[in-house]
């Protein structure tokens, strides 16, 4: 139900009303933003943005804890990567990534975005959660 989810208010105009977003939402831009970058498999969950469309966007928050205080936001993501690619590489674009698309779509300030990863896959080895 949504009133059970907790959300933030990222705009208050007196006179035209107020925009508020849902952590799930964060999440699923972060997730969203994670599986873009080359070098991630899947995340924690097991998402890839290929399955987005057959399980849908709420699968997107697996893998992602949101943290908001007074509208700065920490965000945790689990991640497996493919093979082959640079862990600090691939980390820092993420990084950047998840960050910027936060930032752009919320008017949030990000104030860290930590990356585990939990898994090195090889083609064909990524999970379906």
């Amino acid at each position: 139900m949504a009133e059970d989810r907790n959300t933030y208010t990222i705009r208050e105009d007196g006179g035209v009303g107020t925009v508020k977003i849902a952590d799930e939402v964060v999440a699923v831009i972060a997730g969203l933003a994670a599986t873009e970058v080359k070098g991630v498999a899947s995340l924690d969950g097991g998402i890839v943005n290929s399955m987005i469309a057959r399980k849908g966007l709420k699968t997107l928050s697996r893998g992602v804890r949101v943290d908001v205080q007074d509208n700065l936001v920490t965000i945790d993501l689990k991640l497996n990567l493919e093979y082959g690619y640079s862990i600090p590489d691939v980390g820092t674009k993420v990084q950047e990534k998840v960050k910027s698309a936060i930032e752009t779509m919320t008017g949030m300030q990000v104030t860290d975005v930590n990356v585990s990863v939990t898994d090195v896959v090889t083609g064909g080895d990524e999970t379906e959660g």
